[in-house]
């Protein structure tokens, strides 16, 4: 059986929702729309998350650059 590779899982990811987790400790949530080598994140009706997981602000269409990622879940 074939490994998937970390770029065949992000890509299974668009056009879903998604929680991202920045290096500073910040939630994002959103749907991605497309990725890239670097693994930069478009994500479209994003929006912030406070401490307890509910929204504090919507944020619309990001980029979110690759390097301040630390993670990549479902939701």
């Amino acid at each position: 059986m074939q490994q998937e590779r970390p770029f065949d899982l992000l890509n299974k990811t668009i056009g879903k929702k998604v929680l991202i987790r920045l290096k500073s400790g910040d939630g994002i949530r959103g749907t991605v729309s497309s990725f890239d080598a670097h693994m930069n994140i478009v994500l479209d009706e994003a929006e912030e998350l406070g401490d307890d997981g509910a929204p504090r602000s919507k944020l619309g269409t990001i980029l979110l650059r690759g390097g301040n990622i630390l993670f990549v879940s479902p939701v």
